[in-house]
Order: C-alpha cells, then structure tokens, then sequence
C-alpha cells in the first residue's frame, strides 16, 4: 500500500460522503457499541483520560469515543463531542439521552482547523477514525495545541494497512468489482504507514510523541451478515442509488469472497490500527 499522507483530500467530498452514511451510523451505533469499545478503551489509556479531566472529542460520528469517555471522566469532568458534519452527530445525541445529567456528554458540530473552543480548555484531546480527513492536517494539529492546556495530551487513532483490516480489504475489492473503482477508500489508509503522523505531531509542537499498534484477529460465523455495518457506514454514498437486484448481488459478492475464506466454519477478520499520541 503506497504512503497516502501527503495525497490532497477533498474536504467536500468527504463531506457529501459522511453525510450520505449518516443514517447508517446511527443505525448501526447500538449493535456496534461492544466492539467500538474495544478500540475506545485503548484510546482513552493512551491519552491518559482520568476522573476530573476536560475531553475533547473530535470527529465523534455517532459518539465514539465521547461516550465512553465520560464515564472515566465522572461527574467532575467534562467531555465535548463534535463532528464536521452534524448530521453523524444524530446518534451520539440520542445514544446520550440515557445517561444520566452529570456524565452526559455535549455535542457539537465543529472543524478541526477552527475549533470554537479557547485556549487552553481541555486537558485530553482524542480523535479516533477522523484525523485522515482533514485536508489541512498541520492546521488541525496547531489547533488542538491551542486547545489543549499546557502538559495536555492529545491521542489519535488511525488504520493500519488496508491488507491488515479484512473487512475493508474485502468489501472494498467487492465493491470495485460490482460499482467499479472510485478510490474512496483511499483517505481512510492515509496514515497507514508508520511515521507520517508521529512526524506531523513533532512538526506542530507535540512533545513525547509515541505510536503503537494494535492487531487483534476477531472470528466471525461463516453465513452471518457481520459485514453489513462496514458496507453501510462506509460505502453508504455508493449505495442509495442502488436497485434492489444491484444491492442483492453486490451482497452476494461480499459473501462469497467472505466464504472463500472461511476457516472450519468461521472466518478471520484481522484488524491492524495505530495509536499516535503527544503531550
């Protein structure tokens, strides 16, 4: 996979993009609640998110990490989510309406290169999935150093390899195969390779700054439509347009190059993501 970091992003196609898969986010948020927390939690440790702290939580989408987050925060602390586009913001809302007043977190929509916040407002600053988009990434990081208070720390979490993540690996080759090639894969493997976003942090001032990655291997049944979210909310802008026939056989197609891999009933889904966090 070739090193995407310096490729330009379109900053309105990824808009419309977003927009599009919004509903499916919401859809999608509640079933995908147990596993996003497992990529949550590692987050929030890299960050250093505690009882007490100020988060800011940046392209939160349906609310991930924010809602967690504000769990470890207490209520001492406060977490603020926001999104580019606030229409991802709708299932975070509603997913926050049944936490209690003292740990629900507030939501707001908001660009990462002119935050509405001041200096110095928040002690952690995470970001998981979202920094690859930004078409202006040193921008963004100056802003999140104004934000943080001094001896802040800031945490993002980016994709490993495309060949490492089998679900977007294999999804995508079906797409392309029944829709054709349209490279909106491409920004979410911007930062794949090791040091692009290490060396962007140091460039904006980031002190300490350290990456690791994490590659754990779920199992999934073979037959079950466990590929289904990462259709939706990934590739939803490729969808509506779709006939019932066109959707029933690109379904078909996920599910046979899923099966061609399967394992005495189950199938591996390797997931290769990176952490990347600087004081």
């Amino acid at each position: 996979m070739p090193d995407l970091s310096d490729r330009p992003i379109d900053g309105d196609a990824e808009r419309a993009r977003w927009t599009a898969s919004a509903d499916a986010w919401d859809r999608w948020a509640d079933p995908m609640a147990d596993l996003a927390d497992k990529l949550n939690q590692p987050l929030l440790d890299a960050a250093g998110v505690t009882a007490g702290d100020r988060v800011l939580d940046l392209a939160s989408g349906a609310g991930e990490p924010a809602l967690s987050a504000a769990f470890r925060t207490g209520p001492d602390g406060l977490v603020v989510g926001s999104d580019l586009v606030p229409s991802m913001m709708a299932g975070a809302r509603r997913r926050s309406a049944g936490i209690a007043d003292g740990l629900r977190p507030a939501f707001a929509a908001a660009d990462m290169t002119a935050l509405p916040f001041a200096a110095a407002s928040f002690d952690r600053v995470t970001c998981r999935f979202g920094i690859m988009f930004v078409p202006d990434v040193a921008t963004a990081l100056a802003e999140l150093r104004r934000v943080l208070r001094p001896g802040g720390r800031a945490a993002f979490m980016v994709w490993g390899p495309r060949a490492g993540n089998a679900l977007f690996d294999t999804v995508g080759e079906a797409i392309a195969a029944q829709l054709g090639e349209d490279r909106s894969l491409d920004p979410l493997f911007r930062f794949a390779a090791p040091g692009p976003l290490a060396e962007a942090m140091h460039a904006a001032g980031f002190a300490t700054v350290s990456e690791t990655d994490i590659t754990p291997v779920r199992k999934a049944p073979q037959g079950q439509p466990f590929w289904r979210a990462t259709l939706e909310m990934s590739f939803g802008h490729r969808l509506h347009d779709l006939t019932a026939g066109q959707r029933a056989d690109l379904d078909a197609e996920v599910t046979r190059r899923f099966d061609a891999q399967a394992q005495g009933g189950t199938i591996p889904l390797p997931i290769h993501v990176r952490i990347v966090t600087g004081a």
